[in-house]
């Protein structure tokens, strides 16, 4: 006898959670932990923050494409849905693949760098694998329960941890001017020397995973009460936060920490704290970011299920992804997720290490579909309704499309190492595709209703 599966999701989400939803998907550990090797990069503390502010525009554009494209199709899966609807299945599974094997990435990232912060507490490294596989699991478990938990506890997480980066920032500002500077002057010659162009680039990889998730709150867009009204002022309110969170920290780190000292520092938060209260102020720094790292991968675990969710109802994954138990959660959906970046965890520490430049390479194609898809649908749906519509179009999306083109371009020649596991990727895309289609005995799909 053949069992039925539910495979509705809940509407219960609202602004709160879409402004959570968009700075817990971004803020974690990379801002107070990347200025250190971002610094190594480029040297020039001016340079340092332009970059931020650069890729924060970036980010603040980009939201405003994506909000177009999420009210008008409220659907979960987000960058796949807006390429499946503007191009088609195969682009769509390509889209939606590269979307959430970054976001499973990520996780793994994420989590590995959480087992780190607590073997910096204890001192002991043996069992950094095992702590990262364990709050993966735990997440697992939070997010069986159900929308309306892990919702409010993004929301807990996401203002605990805004309020401790404003505290940070005050209390640099405040203190900083006690610490001796340092001359920059070696350290610039040094950045000079390693070629700037190439240094800027790998320091735009970090800012990019730094910044990714602005566009968190698309994914939900199927759980939310009312997405028209709520997603663009949740989204454009988060982004706006998290770029002045960003460019404060940065600010406040480089007020504080030497830039010789800082070419250095591993934990960049930890370091500036150490200058001004004495190494034990470290360990309170260490504790806060776990926190940060709670709230990242309470918003990963959330919404990359929604992704092969989206897709398995459309029939480009496997089926079982659209069974949702009755608190709302696609549960096997996320047992597969966290279970792919558990195996990535499990492959090693130096897998571990690359896994946050894999997932920025799979990110940002994933933005570049979806700027297309924008100027596709405007051509192909022109009476699609579209409660928000895009300022400066056509200039905007055809603008953050190059752009993202060329960063793609500077990661592929700059970091090939990294970047071949995306370009792998794309070559074995579409036999996978056909293989799915063949499983799923579908040669044509309906293209997405209104």
């Amino acid at each position: 006898m053949n069992q039925t599966h539910n495979t509705q999701l809940l509407k219960l989400l609202g602004i709160g959670f879409g402004i959570a939803a968009t700075m817990g998907g971004t803020i974690g550990t990379g801002i107070l932990r990347k200025p250190g090797p971002i610094a190594a990069q480029v040297g020039e503390p001016w340079l340092i923050l332009l970059l931020w502010l650069a890729v924060g525009i970036y980010a603040f554009l980009g939201v405003l494409c994506v909000i177009e494209l999420a009210v008008s199709m409220p659907q979960a899966g987000s960058w796949y849905v807006y390429a499946r609807r503007a191009f088609g299945n195969y682009f769509g599974f390509l889209t939606g693949i590269t979307s959430w094997l970054g976001t499973v990435s990520a996780l793994g990232f994420g989590a590995y760098t959480f087992s780190e912060f607590i073997s910096l507490l204890t001192g002991n490294e043996d069992h950094n694998s095992w702590i990262a596989i364990g709050i993966i699991v735990f997440f697992t478990a939070l997010h069986l329960i159900g929308t309306h938990i892990g919702g409010k506890s993004q929301q807990i997480l996401t203002y605990t941890n805004a309020i401790g980066l404003i505290i940070f920032v005050v209390l640099c500002f405040t203190l900083g001017h006690k610490v001796e500077a340092v001359a920059l002057q070696q350290t610039v010659e040094r950045t000079a020397g390693a070629g700037m162009l190439a240094g800027i680039i790998t320091a735009l990889q970090a800012i990019f995973y730094t910044y990714d998730g602005w566009h968190t709150a698309s994914y939900f867009s199927e759980e939310n009460k009312d997405p028209a009204k709520t997603m663009p002022r949740s989204m454009i309110i988060g982004v706006i936060s998290i770029i002045s969170i960003y460019l404060l920290v940065n600010a406040a780190i480089l007020y504080v920490v030497p830039i010789d000292q800082l070419v250095t520092s591993k934990l960049a938060a930890a370091t500036a704290m150490g200058l001004l209260f004495g190494e034990g102020a470290t360990r309170f720094v260490t504790v806060f970011l776990l926190v940060s790292v709670l709230g990242i991968l309470n918003s990963q675990s959330m919404f990359a299920p929604r992704v092969i969710y989206s897709m398995g109802r459309d029939g480009l994954f496997v089926k079982f992804t659209t069974w949702v138990n009755k608190a709302g959660t696609p549960y096997l959906a996320l047992i597969l997720t966290t279970s792919l970046s558990i195996l990535l965890i499990l492959s090693g520490k130096e897998t571990c290490g690359k896994l946050s430049d894999i997932a920025t390479f799979f990110f940002v194609l994933s933005y570049a579909a979806g700027f297309v898809s924008l100027i596709r649908l405007r051509t192909t749906e022109p009476d699609l309704p579209r409660p928000f519509k895009v300022p400066m179009y056509p200039y905007l999306p055809i603008a953050m499309t190059v752009l993202s083109l060329l960063f793609l371009a500077g990661a592929v020649y700059s970091d090939l190492g990294s970047s071949k596991f995306g370009l792998i990727f794309i070559l074995v895309s579409y036999p996978a595709f056909l293989v799915i289609r063949k499983m799923n005995k579908v040669e044509v799909l309906p293209v997405m209703r209104k």
